[in-house]
């Protein structure tokens, strides 16, 4: 089995996990959140000093409760894009430099590629092809998942990513950060059919509109629009049927257009990656749908669903086992497409 110690800084968390080709043998996940709770958001520079100040004692709890020694790990890999910048730099120079004083072979990892090989820790049996879903605070996108680094984005949010509109509604409601958890806490009390939201089409020039991209922008305004509306007529928000209803709107957006995507593309399989994967909101409407239409919907386990190192590593496990490295010289990078894996390794 290939073994592989992987490190994962894109963001606030600092995670090292050891993984055996599809088994997690130890996850260390070192939260930011109290940090940048007071902040409203994360703040890059704030994350990439903590992210130092965690690193080392990650690691050594990742060998701790794997209880393996450097004589076990055949690849050391690390998260390079996209992302915080600082933060990615920390995460892959502690790669790198284990690396070339163990001699291990290196191997960068394209986060959003992670969020896929979620699905394989708690489903070792899958195989390409399959739709995935990846919902997150800086991602909303439908994959056709082809092979090992072969992907196809078939949809795409156009503004806002899904996570990025349960933060700012969250904010609008004086809910704190982050906004996913309260907003999904409240929703399970409110009504969801209180106040109809719009959902988000992107227009063509033919008139149509694109059936697999997402549009969160125009639903935010009409949260904006709602409160402000309700605060002159009430002395006291339904706070939890705003959320309710907030929820609800977008659940409903994301199933339409996966199990469009998945029966248009013939894929009868759907798996859901990112942070908006744990919203039991998204999970019922999704699962219901999927049902109805003979497809079968896969979550990772909510520790996976938040960023993490064992994805990380399931996904460097496999390229590794195929032969695929990464030179020492490789960077980090803001911004790179998911269809651009494979320019990560040699």
């Amino acid at each position: 089995m290939t073994c592989v110690l992987a490190i994962e800084t894109s963001c606030d968390e600092t995670a090292v996990a050891i993984v055996k080709n599809r088994i997690c043998c130890s996850s260390v996940v070192a939260s930011q959140i109290s940090v940048h709770q007071q902040y409203g958001g994360v703040v890059p520079e704030v994350a990439s000093r903590s992210h130092v100040e965690a690193i080392n004692e990650a690691i050594a709890q990742a060998f701790l409760e794997a209880e393996l020694g450097w004589d076990a790990i055949d690849g050391i890999a690390a998260t390079c894009a996209p992302g915080l910048v600082g933060a990615l730099l920390v995460g892959l120079t502690a790669a790198k430099t284990l690396a070339v004083v163990h001699q291990k072979p290196f191997l960068g990892v394209h986060h959003l590629e992670g969020h896929i090989y979620a699905t394989y820790l708690s489903e070792p049996e899958l195989e390409p092809p399959f739709l995935c879903l990846l919902v997150s605070g800086g991602h909303t996108s439908l994959i056709y998942v082809k092979d090992c680094g072969h992907y196809e984005t078939l949809g795409e949010t156009r503004d806002d990513a899904a996570g990025e509109a349960f933060d700012k509604v969250a904010r609008l409601l004086k809910l704190g950060y982050p906004g996913g958890p309260v907003i999904d806490r409240l929703a399970k009390v409110g009504n969801p059919a209180a106040f109809p939201l719009p959902e988000g089409k992107i227009s063509r020039p033919d008139g149509g509109y694109h059936p697999y991209d997402s549009s969160f922008s125009g639903l935010k305004t009409a949260v904006l629009r709602l409160v402000q509306k309700l605060e002159q007529d009430t002395s006291e928000l339904p706070v939890n049927d705003i959320a309710a209803s907030f929820q609800e709107t977008v659940a409903r957006s994301l199933t339409k257009r996966a199990i469009a995507c998945a029966s248009d593309y013939g894929l009868n399989t759907i798996a859901v990656g990112g942070g908006v994967a744990a919203n039991s909101g998204l999970r019922k409407h999704l699962q219901a749908a999927a049902a109805s239409h003979n497809l079968r919907v896969l979550f990772p386990p909510l520790k996976y669903c938040t960023d993490n190192a064992a994805m990380i590593g399931c996904a460097a496990a496999d390229h590794l086992s195929r032969g695929h490295t990464s030179p020492l010289t490789l960077g980090v990078q803001s911004r790179l497409p998911l269809t651009s894996v494979m320019q990560l390794y040699s």
